[in-house]
């Protein structure tokens, strides 16, 4: 069974296609790269997925089940779990609060008027940090971490849903090498038991992270396949070096 199966997906904007019959499936376990220049539709594609937009047509399936009329929250509560490409943090917040938070969402604890969690509560928030090595950094506020550092939290908040399916939206973006390193290390420690689809801009940045490769343009996917399958396709050559 697939973790996700995508059926003639299309989504318009102001009449122009911005994700235009899209199909593809991501087997469990595996390690998905979704690649194309800027106005690909990748992020569209990733909305249309966790419910933030609705599609025009279309089946999106999670491990079999038909979740294209459900919810966001509802999809989470099925596995699926994301990041953004823009760092969507609460600044003032310690990251132990932050990682709290993520996992207020998907427990059945109430948040009380005194903003206390239970001590086994704040134990697990402990350990997700521990996995992304900033567990140190448990009671600082998000505002005063370095960029990477953030974008390793934004990780961590994700992974404490216990995701079945982790969409990472261009994790690697704005890092620097150091940074970039750190966070494919990151992500390469995430148990098979989770699936992961990754955007990038940036072909050379991901290729070595991903088993299979989709690349998008336009709206459309054009190549799909191993990355030695799509670095020799002629079409990703004319989408990336425009010959």
């Amino acid at each position: 069974m697939a973790a996700l199966h995508v059926q003639g997906l299309k989504k318009a904007f102001g009449g122009l296609p911005a994700i235009n019959d899209v199909t593809l499936e991501v087997a469990e376990g595996e390690r998905r790269l979704i690649i194309g220049p800027n106005g690909a539709g990748k992020t569209t594609f990733f909305n249309l997925v966790t419910g933030d937009l609705s599609s025009d047509s279309g089946k999106i399936q999670l491990f079999g089940e038909d979740v294209t009329r459900l919810a966001s929250h509802r999809r989470a509560h099925r596995g699926l779990a994301r990041t953004y490409q823009i760092i969507t943090l609460f600044p003032r917040d310690t990251l132990e609060h932050n990682i709290a938070l993520s996992l207020l969402g998907l427990s059945k604890q109430r948040w009380n008027p005194f903003g206390r969690f239970s001590r086994e509560f704040f134990s697990e928030t402990t350990e997700i940090l521990r996995r992304v090595g900033l567990e140190h950094l448990a009671q600082r506020p998000i505002s005063e971490l370095a960029y990477g550092e953030k974008r390793r939290v934004e990780i961590a908040m994700a992974l404490a849903q216990k995701p079945r399916v982790l969409l990472l939206d261009e994790p690697l973006a704005g890092l620097s090498r150091e940074e970039r390193a750190s966070v494919k290390q990151l992500i390469a420690t995430i148990p098979r038991d989770t699936t992961v689809v990754m955007i990038e801009h940036d072909m050379d940045t991901a290729l070595d992270m991903a088993e299979r490769i989709t690349v998008l343009h336009y709206g459309r996917v054009i190549v799909e396949g191993t990355r030695a399958e799509v670095v020799a396709d002629p079409k990703t050559r004319e989408v990336y070096l425009g010959h």
